[in-house]
């Protein structure tokens, strides 16, 4: 299996399955000296590690990560810093389950990469979908907190603000009650009802989808390159990466097609510190270059494909028969999916910023 890394400058390798030992990264082309501890990784991971409440698997994984290489104490501070050097990291499976999937071993999950694996490769994992697995996004969760160290003054942050056809309410959009609810939801009352809203759809078995914004604020202008290397189609790409993500939309987005010209374009006016926009319906990019508004991406996620309720398929030997996914499995993978959008954030603009300061030189 070939393309299991991104980036350009700032590069991230990823390996390992999901049923398997162990899983990793491997990230190259972060700049030496900054400061980089394994703590800091953790807060990130621990953010996104499955069993923290009843509305995500209940596979319980420490994702305890490890740091193998690129660091050491400096010499003077004694301060741990990257070396320069490529830094691996490793996060060991604990809790797998490989026999909650023996039964459907020869049958194609509707909706998961089963059969188009298959059709690739000849042969699949089925333990939990092997390299599939939204297991695997740990391994970004943990090079974003390193990309986020290249870049410190920019600040990256995620919020669910869909459920099904559920929207919160932006008037009510506070960013510190996304750490007050297990839905990673900066509206109080909507996460309230998204309490009730997704036990029923656990107990039924079944999942829903959900809409991801992720936001960079502090992002310096100048960021991307025209036609092949825009900031906005990298950022599009990157989160069309992760697991059960359908659609991507920067700034208005979507709802752009609704505007006229009048209120699409974000009008100017120069301010004390230079020039100021009046509206960000550009997401803070224009031309694939950011502007220095804050930049903001929305993703959304399908329903989780692995549920309760009994569907047909087809097995490897192409015979028509039904299957029944048992098993730990989110009710919507999109609660998790928030740590992991920030992340892809973070690696992007890691990596424009060290393209950018390799052509310009600032």
């Amino acid at each position: 299996m070939s393309f299991n890394t991104f980036g350009h400058m700032f590069r991230v390798t990823t390996f390992g399955e999901s049923h398997g030992v162990a899983i990793g990264c491997v990230v190259d082309g972060c700049p030496p000296l900054i400061p980089l501890t394994v703590e800091e990784i953790q807060r990130d991971l621990d953010r996104r590690k499955p069993g923290q409440s009843r509305f995500t698997t209940q596979r319980q994984e420490p994702d305890a990560v490890k740091i193998l290489s690129g660091v050491m104490a400096h010499p003077e501070t004694g301060v741990q810093v990257t070396t320069g050097t490529p830094i691996a990291l490793l996060i060991e499976n604990t809790d797998q389950r490989s026999k909650d999937y023996s039964e459907i071993k020869d049958k194609f999950r509707p909706g998961h990469a089963d059969l188009t694996y298959e059709a690739k490769y000849g042969l699949r994992d089925y333990r939990g979908g092997g390299r599939s697995s939204a297991r695997e996004t740990a391994t970004r969760v943990a090079a974003g907190a390193i990309a986020r160290k290249v870049l410190p003054e920019v600040k990256v942050r995620g919020a669910l603000v869909q459920i099904g056809p559920h929207k919160i309410d932006r008037q009510k959009w506070d960013w510190d009650e996304i750490a007050r609810n297990p839905f990673n939801c900066p509206d109080k009352d909507k996460a309230a009802f998204f309490e009730s809203y997704l036990d029923g759809i656990r107990k039924s078995g079944s999942s829903i989808g959900a809409v991801i914004e992720v936001v960079a604020e502090g992002v310096p202008p100048g960021l991307g390159a025209p036609i092949y290397a825009k900031l906005d189609s990298d950022l599009a790409a990157a989160m069309m990466t992760i697991n059960a993500v359908k659609g991507v939309e920067i700034g208005a987005g979507f709802a752009a097609a609704e505007l006229t010209g009048e209120e699409n374009a974000d009008e100017m006016r120069s301010g004390n510190n230079g020039t100021r926009f009046l509206s960000n319906n550009a997401g803070g990019i224009l031309g694939g270059i950011s502007t220095g508004q804050p930049i903001v991406v929305r993703f959304a996620v399908k329903p989780t494909s692995s549920i309760l309720t009994p569907r047909q398929t087809v097995d490897r030997k192409g015979a028509d028969t039904d299957i029944l996914t048992k098993g730990r499995h989110d009710p919507c993978v999109g609660i998790r999916a928030v740590p992991v959008g920030e992340a892809m954030m973070a690696c992007v603009l890691a990596d424009h910023f060290l393209r950018d300061r390799g052509q310009i030189g600032r």
